[in-house]
Protein backbone atom coordinates (compact mmCIF):
# COMPACT_ATOMS: atom_id res chain seq x y z
CA UNK A 1 0.00 0.00 0.00
CA UNK A 2 1.52 3.57 -1.11
CA UNK A 3 2.77 6.19 1.55
CA UNK A 4 0.50 9.41 1.79
CA UNK A 5 2.55 12.79 0.47
CA UNK A 6 1.03 15.58 0.84
CA UNK A 7 2.58 18.37 -1.05
CA UNK A 8 3.00 22.02 -0.87
CA UNK A 9 5.12 23.25 -3.45
CA UNK A 10 4.70 22.57 -7.41
CA UNK A 11 7.01 20.47 -9.32
CA UNK A 12 7.76 19.27 -12.31
CA UNK A 13 5.72 16.50 -14.35
CA UNK A 14 8.87 14.52 -14.52
CA UNK A 15 9.50 14.99 -10.59
CA UNK A 16 5.23 14.62 -9.90
CA UNK A 17 5.17 11.28 -11.69
CA UNK A 18 8.17 10.29 -9.88
CA UNK A 19 6.90 10.67 -6.40
CA UNK A 20 2.74 9.43 -7.50
CA UNK A 21 4.85 5.89 -8.88
CA UNK A 22 5.92 5.46 -4.91
CA UNK A 23 2.83 7.75 -3.17
CA UNK A 24 -0.77 8.93 -2.99
CA UNK A 25 -0.36 12.46 -3.37
CA UNK A 26 -2.18 15.55 -2.34
CA UNK A 27 -1.20 18.70 -3.89
CA UNK A 28 -1.73 21.98 -2.20
CA UNK A 29 -1.26 24.33 -4.89
CA UNK A 30 -1.45 28.05 -2.27
CA UNK A 31 -0.48 28.30 1.08
CA UNK A 32 -3.29 31.08 1.65
CA UNK A 33 -6.31 30.58 4.00
CA UNK A 34 -7.82 27.94 1.44
CA UNK A 35 -4.95 26.15 1.46
CA UNK A 36 -3.64 25.95 4.98
CA UNK A 37 -7.48 24.24 5.30
CA UNK A 38 -6.90 21.76 3.02
CA UNK A 39 -3.50 20.93 4.52
CA UNK A 40 -4.85 20.82 7.77
CA UNK A 41 -7.53 18.44 6.25
CA UNK A 42 -4.86 16.42 4.73
CA UNK A 43 -2.33 16.14 7.85
CA UNK A 44 -4.48 13.02 10.19
CA UNK A 45 -3.56 10.83 6.61
CA UNK A 46 0.31 11.94 5.48
CA UNK A 47 3.31 10.04 5.85
CA UNK A 48 5.14 12.52 4.82
CA UNK A 49 4.90 16.34 3.56
CA UNK A 50 7.69 17.95 1.40
CA UNK A 51 7.58 22.16 0.53
CA UNK A 52 9.13 24.89 2.01
CA UNK A 53 8.43 28.48 3.00
CA UNK A 54 5.39 27.33 5.88
CA UNK A 55 5.82 27.20 9.40
CA UNK A 56 5.44 23.73 11.08
CA UNK A 57 5.12 24.17 14.65
CA UNK A 58 3.90 21.27 17.09
CA UNK A 59 0.35 22.34 17.13
CA UNK A 60 0.24 21.74 13.08
CA UNK A 61 2.23 18.69 13.56
CA UNK A 62 -0.17 17.24 16.05
CA UNK A 63 -2.70 17.02 13.29
CA UNK A 64 -0.91 14.48 11.46
CA UNK A 65 0.00 11.11 13.70
CA UNK A 66 1.04 8.92 11.25
CA UNK A 67 3.76 11.73 10.11
CA UNK A 68 7.09 9.95 9.60
CA UNK A 69 9.40 12.46 7.07
CA UNK A 70 9.34 16.30 6.01
CA UNK A 71 11.68 16.96 3.12
CA UNK A 72 12.28 20.75 3.11
CA UNK A 73 13.10 22.19 -0.53
CA UNK A 74 15.76 24.11 1.48
CA UNK A 75 19.03 24.64 3.25
CA UNK A 76 17.75 26.66 6.42
CA UNK A 77 15.39 24.96 8.75
CA UNK A 78 14.21 27.31 11.27
CA UNK A 79 10.67 26.98 10.06
CA UNK A 80 10.60 23.62 12.31
CA UNK A 81 10.92 22.73 16.07
CA UNK A 82 13.62 19.84 15.26
CA UNK A 83 13.56 18.73 19.09
CA UNK A 84 9.87 17.80 18.53
CA UNK A 85 10.46 16.16 14.95
CA UNK A 86 13.24 14.14 16.73
CA UNK A 87 11.18 13.40 20.16
CA UNK A 88 8.25 11.98 17.43
CA UNK A 89 10.96 10.31 15.42
CA UNK A 90 10.24 12.57 12.43
CA UNK A 91 12.95 12.29 9.75
CA UNK A 92 13.51 15.87 9.00
CA UNK A 93 15.79 16.56 5.57
CA UNK A 94 16.88 19.33 3.51
CA UNK A 95 18.73 20.14 0.52
CA UNK A 96 22.26 21.43 0.87
CA UNK A 97 25.06 21.57 -1.65
CA UNK A 98 23.08 21.78 -4.82
CA UNK A 99 22.05 25.50 -4.38
CA UNK A 100 25.43 26.50 -3.06
CA UNK A 101 26.55 28.55 -6.01
CA UNK A 102 23.89 30.00 -7.25
CA UNK A 103 23.63 31.78 -3.82
CA UNK A 104 26.94 32.14 -3.76
CA UNK A 105 26.20 33.92 -7.36
CA UNK A 106 23.48 35.87 -5.77
CA UNK A 107 25.99 37.24 -2.89
CA UNK A 108 28.12 38.03 -5.27
CA UNK A 109 26.02 40.09 -7.75
CA UNK A 110 24.33 42.22 -4.56
CA UNK A 111 28.39 43.24 -3.95
CA UNK A 112 28.83 44.55 -7.85
CA UNK A 113 25.69 45.95 -7.62
CA UNK A 114 26.14 48.15 -4.34
CA UNK A 115 29.86 48.64 -4.66
CA UNK A 116 29.10 50.44 -8.33
CA UNK A 117 25.69 51.69 -8.01
CA UNK A 118 23.95 49.65 -10.67
CA UNK A 119 20.49 49.57 -9.39
CA UNK A 120 20.49 53.13 -9.01
CA UNK A 121 22.35 54.58 -11.59
CA UNK A 122 20.07 52.07 -13.62
CA UNK A 123 17.34 54.16 -12.30
CA UNK A 124 18.90 57.48 -13.29
CA UNK A 125 18.85 56.58 -16.90
CA UNK A 126 15.38 55.23 -16.91
CA UNK A 127 13.74 58.54 -15.44
CA UNK A 128 15.48 60.34 -18.08
CA UNK A 129 18.02 62.28 -16.52
CA UNK A 130 21.18 60.92 -17.76
CA UNK A 131 22.26 64.34 -20.33
CA UNK A 132 25.78 64.17 -19.74
CA UNK A 133 28.71 61.83 -18.53
CA UNK A 134 28.11 60.87 -15.02
CA UNK A 135 30.41 62.89 -12.14
CA UNK A 136 31.97 61.93 -8.85
CA UNK A 137 28.61 62.33 -7.18
CA UNK A 138 27.65 59.26 -8.94
CA UNK A 139 30.77 57.07 -8.65
CA UNK A 140 31.01 53.79 -7.21
CA UNK A 141 33.92 52.10 -5.55
CA UNK A 142 36.11 49.37 -6.64
CA UNK A 143 35.44 45.59 -5.92
CA UNK A 144 38.71 44.08 -6.92
CA UNK A 145 41.16 43.98 -4.33
CA UNK A 146 39.12 45.00 -1.53
CA UNK A 147 38.69 43.22 1.73
CA UNK A 148 35.92 40.45 1.60
CA UNK A 149 34.54 39.47 5.23
CA UNK A 150 32.77 36.25 5.34
CA UNK A 151 30.86 35.72 8.80
CA UNK A 152 29.75 32.15 8.72
CA UNK A 153 32.39 30.03 6.70
CA UNK A 154 29.73 27.11 5.70
CA UNK A 155 29.41 25.74 2.10
CA UNK A 156 27.98 29.15 0.63
CA UNK A 157 30.99 31.43 2.56
CA UNK A 158 33.56 29.15 1.47
CA UNK A 159 32.22 29.50 -2.46
CA UNK A 160 31.95 33.14 -1.90
CA UNK A 161 35.60 32.89 -0.69
CA UNK A 162 36.46 31.57 -4.19
CA UNK A 163 34.73 33.82 -5.76
CA UNK A 164 36.57 36.54 -4.08
CA UNK A 165 39.99 35.38 -3.97
CA UNK A 166 40.13 34.04 -7.34
CA UNK A 167 38.04 36.09 -9.45
CA UNK A 168 38.54 39.65 -7.88
CA UNK A 169 41.99 39.00 -6.04
CA UNK A 170 40.44 40.43 -2.73
CA UNK A 171 41.89 39.31 0.33
CA UNK A 172 39.57 36.89 2.52
CA UNK A 173 38.90 37.17 6.17
CA UNK A 174 36.32 35.38 7.97
CA UNK A 175 34.67 34.44 11.48
CA UNK A 176 33.28 31.15 12.16
CA UNK A 177 32.73 28.93 14.64
CA UNK A 178 36.14 27.62 14.48
CA UNK A 179 39.27 28.18 12.10
CA UNK A 180 39.21 26.06 9.03
CA UNK A 181 42.69 25.73 7.89
CA UNK A 182 41.56 24.15 4.23
CA UNK A 183 40.05 27.34 3.24
CA UNK A 184 42.57 28.95 5.07
CA UNK A 185 45.61 27.16 2.48
CA UNK A 186 42.94 27.30 -0.45
CA UNK A 187 42.17 31.11 -0.62
CA UNK A 188 44.76 32.32 1.39
CA UNK A 189 42.09 33.07 3.91
CA UNK A 190 42.59 34.30 7.43
CA UNK A 191 40.60 33.42 10.52
CA UNK A 192 39.52 36.45 12.80
CA UNK A 193 37.37 37.50 15.48
CA UNK A 194 33.98 39.07 14.32
CA UNK A 195 34.87 42.45 16.09
CA UNK A 196 38.16 42.48 13.84
CA UNK A 197 35.92 41.62 10.58
CA UNK A 198 33.58 44.29 11.19
CA UNK A 199 36.38 47.61 11.81
CA UNK A 200 38.51 45.75 9.02
CA UNK A 201 36.60 44.35 5.93
CA UNK A 202 35.30 46.41 2.80
CA UNK A 203 32.36 43.83 2.02
CA UNK A 204 30.88 42.36 5.08
CA UNK A 205 28.69 39.16 3.76
CA UNK A 206 26.71 37.09 6.31
CA UNK A 207 26.28 33.46 5.53
CA UNK A 208 24.99 32.20 8.92
CA UNK A 209 22.23 29.97 9.54
CA UNK A 210 18.87 31.27 11.60
CA UNK A 211 20.06 29.70 15.06
CA UNK A 212 18.93 30.74 18.87
CA UNK A 213 22.61 31.93 18.43
CA UNK A 214 22.65 34.05 15.46
CA UNK A 215 19.47 35.36 15.87
CA UNK A 216 19.99 39.74 15.88
CA UNK A 217 23.89 39.34 16.03
CA UNK A 218 24.43 41.88 13.68
CA UNK A 219 22.70 45.20 15.73
CA UNK A 220 23.67 48.49 16.49
CA UNK A 221 27.09 47.48 18.66
CA UNK A 222 28.20 45.71 15.24
CA UNK A 223 27.07 48.31 12.95
CA UNK A 224 28.79 51.07 15.32
CA UNK A 225 32.06 48.88 14.52
CA UNK A 226 32.17 49.18 10.83
CA UNK A 227 33.27 51.80 8.50
CA UNK A 228 31.95 53.87 7.05
CA UNK A 229 32.88 53.16 3.33
CA UNK A 230 31.90 49.55 4.40
CA UNK A 231 29.01 47.98 2.23
CA UNK A 232 27.36 45.36 4.04
CA UNK A 233 25.70 41.90 2.18
CA UNK A 234 22.83 39.58 3.77
CA UNK A 235 22.21 36.41 1.40
CA UNK A 236 21.53 34.08 5.08
CA UNK A 237 18.45 34.83 6.98
CA UNK A 238 16.82 37.94 7.60
CA UNK A 239 16.10 37.57 11.26
CA UNK A 240 20.37 37.34 12.09
CA UNK A 241 20.09 41.48 11.62
CA UNK A 242 18.21 44.11 13.45
CA UNK A 243 16.78 45.54 10.64
CA UNK A 244 16.09 48.96 12.23
CA UNK A 245 19.70 49.09 13.54
CA UNK A 246 20.55 48.47 9.99
CA UNK A 247 18.30 51.58 8.72
CA UNK A 248 19.79 53.86 10.77
CA UNK A 249 23.40 52.80 10.32
CA UNK A 250 22.14 53.73 6.63
CA UNK A 251 20.85 56.58 7.41
CA UNK A 252 23.49 57.95 9.51
CA UNK A 253 26.39 57.35 7.35
CA UNK A 254 27.95 54.54 9.66
CA UNK A 255 28.07 52.13 6.98
CA UNK A 256 27.96 53.22 2.91
CA UNK A 257 25.22 50.43 1.39
CA UNK A 258 23.99 47.68 1.67
CA UNK A 259 23.09 44.84 -0.41
CA UNK A 260 19.92 42.61 0.88
CA UNK A 261 18.23 39.78 -0.72
CA UNK A 262 16.70 38.22 3.19
CA UNK A 263 14.56 40.30 5.35
CA UNK A 264 12.93 40.35 9.27
CA UNK A 265 9.69 40.14 7.43
CA UNK A 266 9.04 38.57 4.12
CA UNK A 267 7.57 39.74 1.73
CA UNK A 268 9.24 43.23 2.70
CA UNK A 269 7.01 45.53 3.26
CA UNK A 270 6.10 48.46 0.23
CA UNK A 271 6.79 51.09 2.88
CA UNK A 272 10.19 49.78 4.19
CA UNK A 273 12.16 52.70 4.45
CA UNK A 274 15.09 50.13 2.92
CA UNK A 275 12.91 51.04 -0.28
CA UNK A 276 13.39 55.03 0.14
CA UNK A 277 17.42 54.30 0.29
CA UNK A 278 19.36 55.25 -3.00
CA UNK A 279 22.29 53.01 -1.51
CA UNK A 280 20.31 49.97 -0.56
CA UNK A 281 19.85 47.07 -3.45
CA UNK A 282 16.80 44.55 -2.23
CA UNK A 283 15.86 41.41 -3.92
CA UNK A 284 13.41 39.07 -2.98
CA UNK A 285 15.13 36.28 -1.17
CA UNK A 286 16.16 35.31 -4.65
CA UNK A 287 19.33 33.47 -3.42
CA UNK A 288 18.62 30.16 -5.50
CA UNK A 289 15.77 31.29 -7.71
CA UNK A 290 17.03 29.83 -11.08
CA UNK A 291 15.46 27.36 -13.02
CA UNK A 292 18.44 24.87 -12.72
CA UNK A 293 18.91 25.29 -9.16
CA UNK A 294 15.40 24.99 -7.73
CA UNK A 295 14.75 21.46 -10.45
CA UNK A 296 17.72 20.21 -8.54
CA UNK A 297 16.48 21.63 -5.35
CA UNK A 298 13.19 19.65 -5.58
CA UNK A 299 14.74 16.69 -7.04
CA UNK A 300 16.74 16.10 -3.87
CA UNK A 301 13.75 16.71 -1.31
CA UNK A 302 11.97 13.94 -3.54
CA UNK A 303 14.71 11.61 -3.24
CA UNK A 304 14.97 12.38 0.51
CA UNK A 305 11.64 11.69 0.96
CA UNK A 306 11.14 8.79 -0.94
CA UNK A 307 14.28 7.41 1.00
CA UNK A 308 12.83 8.22 4.30
CA UNK A 309 9.20 6.38 3.56
CA UNK A 310 10.71 3.45 2.34
CA UNK A 311 13.04 2.85 5.60
CA UNK A 312 16.12 3.79 4.52
CA UNK A 313 18.08 7.13 6.16
CA UNK A 314 17.90 10.18 3.79
CA UNK A 315 21.45 11.89 2.53
CA UNK A 316 20.68 14.73 3.97
CA UNK A 317 19.21 13.89 7.17
CA UNK A 318 18.76 17.35 9.83
CA UNK A 319 18.11 15.30 12.93
CA UNK A 320 19.85 11.88 12.94
CA UNK A 321 18.64 11.78 16.34
CA UNK A 322 15.39 10.90 15.02
CA UNK A 323 16.68 7.86 12.85
CA UNK A 324 15.66 4.60 14.65
CA UNK A 325 18.03 2.20 11.67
Amino acid sequence: MKKHVVLYKALSAQLMARLQAQADVTLIERLDAQGLAQLRNALPGAHGLLGASLKLDAALLDLAPNLQAIASVSVGVDNYDIDYLTERRILLSNTPDVLTETTADTGFALILATARRVVELANLIRAGQWQKSIGPEHFGSDVHGKTLGIIGMGRIGEALAQRGHFGFGMPVIYHSHSPKPAIEQRFNARYCSLETLLRQADFICLTLPLTAETQGLIGEHAFAQMRPESIFINISRGKVVDEAALIDALRNGQIRAAGLDVFEREPLSADSPLLQMDNVVATPHMGSATHETREAMARCAVENLLAALAGERPVNLVNPGAWKG
